[in-house]
């Protein structure tokens, strides 16, 4: 269910809660039944706030790709190009699960004249190990 659908219901629920609660009360429903149902709200609108704020990060995430894309493509010759907000470009590819554009980022990263060996070797260790986490993801689903 997408956001625009999930906050839907939860208007419409949250709408319908009190009209609900006065013909339960009225049928004579039990107080037990009343206390699941609002927990059952209380729940979806949990889920409803943790939807938002992943989306939220997410749209972060590709603002942030973004602007050190521009960057880069500003002047690809400068290792600073390729930060933002202290951030590496590939480690940032790399968080969205794009694994070979990261490897293309790093690579070119490391052929320019002033990117620093430690900074190379972690990159390549995080896209190493993202490369093994696909392995074993793969290697649970066959």
């Amino acid at each position: 269910m997408n956001y625009a659908a999930t906050l839907a219901v939860l208007v419409v629920l949250a709408f319908c809660f009190p009209l609900t609660v006065q013909l339960a009360a009225q049928v004579g429903v039990p107080e037990a039944v009343v206390i699941s149902l609002l927990g059952a709200l209380v729940t979806f609108g949990l889920a409803t706030f943790t939807v938002r704020w992943q989306v939220n990060r997410h749209r972060a995430h590709l603002a942030r790709l973004e602007a050190a894309r521009a960057q880069v493509a500003a002047d690809p010759q400068n290792p600073r190009a390729y930060f933002v907000g202290g951030e590496h470009l590939g480690t940032l590819l790399l968080r969205l699960d794009r694994r070979r554009e990261a490897a293309e980022v790093i690579d070119r990263y490391a052929r320019l004249g002033g990117a620093r060996e430690s900074e190379i070797v972690a990159l390549r260790e995080a896209l190493s190990r993202a490369e093994r986490r696909q392995r074993r993801a793969q290697g649970g689903n066959a």
